[in-house]
């Protein structure tokens, strides 16, 4: 749900901005100072205006300028609000949610930076917080590294573009442009699905869930700013509106406590709660709700019984690859957090897109060794509030999926996967954010942290040819 500004704000708006459509209207747009002469060709500079300052909730009104070349290539009307919850706390650079706007106020498709029609896009800044020196990535590279081997394997992951980002005449840095993860033909290219879709074949897709923390799901709409600061209980609020629980715990057994209980209660270490991400909760119906819940159900009643079956339920290419590139990257959050989960009509449950991968890469977070897979997480971690559901455990000890993982990481390593081929993607990107000049500007702007980049890159480098001679060797042991 997308709660736009009052008539009034708007109407004040469109007045400031009469000639900000978008369509490109550029006759009385200057260049921003910092926007000039700074090898611009390389990253495009984003400028947003607001006429109110930036909530968590709801979306404010503004415009978004797009300056390529030292020149203004694309204005648009839309609302933006800060995004992301341990992130949002975490980091005093914030990310932010943008969503295009038409003249009214309502949503608009637009194409932005040569990515394909929508009207949600992301902001994503790199975690950092001065106060504890803290800096997750400090390559810029670890989403969109991961997102474009994914897509490189042949599957739909976020597009984005680097830009440098102002807000309200403050420069913020270098920022990444992405898709948002949506129902649509050019990223989850599944089936639509409304309140009338009940029974039959319509009842069967498309859905997205997500097995996430709920404080996306919009906890804390109309709290104040500072409300977010410190709003841990909402990442595990979990309820029957807007969620289900599996039937078993992470060690696969069947859980006899009552769903839905309190933040953080003694046993949430051992649930898994899945979100309803499309339709949403307040679209799905009660029929469709418990059509994608049997499926799930089925699905890991199936995978218990550990007699191959499991597989008339799933995609197993899709978790194979999720497992590939998640474990590639060493991500952290993934299977337990972050982790999307796709069912189109008459067709089985997908694993995926990747997502979400700040904490990845074995450079900050190293609560597993890297001579061990990411999914055996609950071996290291006890107690988590979030910990990675018992499929894995299963499906590492699965003739099939290891037969599939096998051939699958050879098919890949002699493509997308070779060294060369990921490193030629890395000295890319880093190509283009050092030749522009951004790097500097934006560890300038975020001081606090010595960071020398070339080391960095360096770093990365080094523990991608280390972890992918791990799996290498790993795998060829199955």
């Amino acid at each position: 749900m997308t709660i736009k500004p009052s008539c009034f704000s708007f109407l004040s708006l469109l007045l400031i901005l009469a000639s900000c459509t978008s369509e490109l209207k550029t006759s009385n747009i200057e260049v921003p100072e910092r926007a000039k002469n700074r090898s611009s060709d390389l990253l495009p500079y984003v400028q947003i205006l607001t006429d109110a300052p930036v909530l968590n909730e709801p979306k404010v009104g503004g415009e978004m300028r797009i300056f390529e070349r030292n020149q203004l290539t694309h204005t648009q009307l839309m609302g933006i609000e800060y995004r992301g919850s341990t992130s949002y706390r975490l980091s005093d650079k914030k990310s932010y949610g943008v969503e295009t706007w038409d003249e009214t106020g309502n949503d608009l498709s637009v194409e932005v930076l040569g990515m394909p029609s929508e009207e949600d896009w992301i902001l994503m800044g790199q975690v950092f917080r001065a106060s504890t020196n803290t800096l997750f990535d400090t390559t810029f590279l670890f989403h969109r590294l991961g997102y474009e081997l994914f897509r490189s394997m042949g599957n739909y992951a976020a597009r984005s573009r680097f830009v440098e980002l102002e807000i309200n005449d403050q420069y913020l840095g270098i920022y990444l442009l992405m898709e948002k993860l949506k129902r649509d033909e050019n990223r989850i290219n599944i089936q639509s699905i409304s309140t009338a879709d009940n029974n039959g074949d319509n009842i069967t897709g498309g859905y997205i869930l997500k097995i996430d923390k709920t404080s996306g799901s919009e906890v804390g709409v109309g709290q104040p700013l500072s409300y977010f600061d410190s709003n841990w209980d909402d990442d595990a609020r979990y309820t029957e509106a807007v969620s289900f629980r599996s039937d078993f715990s992470v060690f696969g057994q069947e859980l006899q406590e009552a769903p839905f209980g309190p933040p953080y209660h003694s046993s949430q270490y051992l649930e898994t709660y899945f979100v309803y991400e499309y339709p949403d909760y307040q679209l799905i119906t009660p029929e469709q709700k418990n059509y994608i819940q049997s499926e799930i159900g089925q699905f890991e009643r199936a995978l218990l019984a550990k007699d191959g079956l499991y597989t008339n339920f799933i995609d197993l290419q899709s978790f194979v690859d999720y497992f590939i590139l998640n474990e590639l990257t060493m991500n952290e959050d993934a299977y337990r957090l972050s982790t999307f989960l796709y069912k189109d009509r008459n067709g089985p449950i997908h694993l995926g897109p990747v997502w979400d991968l700040n904490i990845g890469y074995h450079r900050k977070w190293n609560r597993v060794p890297e001579s061990d897979w990411i999914a055996n997480f609950n071996d290291y971690i006890s107690g988590d509030a979030w910990m990675v559901p018992f499929w894995w455990d299963i499906l590492l000890e699965d003739e099939s999926f290891k037969s599939l993982l096998k051939s699958r990481w050879q098919t890949l390593r002699s493509g997308p996967l070779q060294i060369s081929s990921i490193e030629n993607l890395i000295d890319s990107d880093v190509k283009t954010l050092k030749d522009s000049g951004a790097i500097g500007r934006n560890f300038e702007k975020w001081i606090g942290i010595d960071v020398n980049y070339d080391s960095e890159i360096s770093a990365l480098k080094d523990y991608l040819n280390r972890r992918i001679n791990w799996i290498d060797q790993k795998i060829q042991q199955m």
